[in-house]
């Protein structure tokens, strides 16, 4: 289970994550979805571990994020949009070497290396170089990586970005199994139809803030939509027209002082 509980994130003056609060449970696939720039990709980093929240926290399995760090990193797999490989290490090295990192070795690790080869269909270039390697093939390896050591909880930020039909379809495939393995399972992204096809529950997210969370059909209903995508647009509109009016309450008071 992954629960944060008023995280926030400010880089000097600009608040990128403010009291984002949400639990995503084992045997979920839980959303974070919004615009880019929205505090996915931050609030995720948080939970990683790779960052430090400015206030709240969360927990993985029950370790905190701010004490708990390698606890939390050994319950936790994470694939990040920008990940990628070394050109001249083989499938095989690199889930060798993060297994390594996790303290694993021996029969045990390559069990479990040959294992995720089977199970995400990496066979083939099990034993190639990766230079050369296609934007699908490098998102399967990668997404091996985050598993080498098999976490309950798994992140996925934009997990299908960039990638072509068949490749897209495989990554959801795998994801669907995650579900069926129990594991708990978060993933940003800014596409309705990855939502709709793969989300249990969802949280909007916006400026940094979470401003509805639901099931993708509580939040149609919610807001008498025809679709998540029409849902989706009240929600963020709601809010900037309330932004708008924020502003223009401040702009009057600081008239009227003047």
């Amino acid at each position: 289970m992954i629960q944060a509980t008023q995280l926030a994130k400010r880089f000097k003056k600009f608040d990128a994550v403010k009291d984002v609060t949400f639990t995503a449970y084992p045997g979920e696939v839980f959303g974070l979805l919004g615009p880019n720039g929205a505090g996915k990709t931050t609030t995720l980093r948080m939970l990683a571990t790779v960052i430090s929240p400015t206030s709240g926290t969360a927990t993985v399995s029950g370790y905190d994020i701010r004490t708990q760090k390698n606890a939390v990193r050994s319950h936790l797999g994470i694939l990040v949009e920008s990940a990628g490989l070394y050109a001249h290490s083989t499938t095989r090295e690199h889930l060798r070497y993060i297994g390594n990192l996790h303290g694993l070795n021996g029969n045990g690790l390559e069990q479990r290396i040959d294992e995720l080869i089977e199970t995400l269909d990496m066979i083939e270039f099990a034993d190639r170089q990766a230079q050369g390697f296609s934007r699908g093939m490098v998102r399967k390896v990668v997404m091996a990586m985050a598993l080498v050591h098999n976490p309950t909880n798994i992140i996925l930020d934009e997990p299908t970005q960039g990638l072509d039909v068949v490749s897209t379809r495989a990554v959801r495939d795998t994801i669907r199994r995650f579900r069926e393995e129990g594991r708990c399972v978060v993933i940003s992204t800014h596409h309705m139809d990855e939502v709709e096809r793969l989300c249990d529950r969802v949280a909007i997210v916006h400026r940094g803030e979470i401003l509805e969370q639901g099931t993708p059909q509580e939040l149609i209903t919610r807001y008498q939509a025809n679709n998540l995508e029409t849902a989706f647009v009240e929600i963020i509109g709601a809010q900037a027209l309330l932004e708008e009016a924020e502003r223009e309450a401040t702009t009057s008071r600081t008239r009227k002082r003047s």
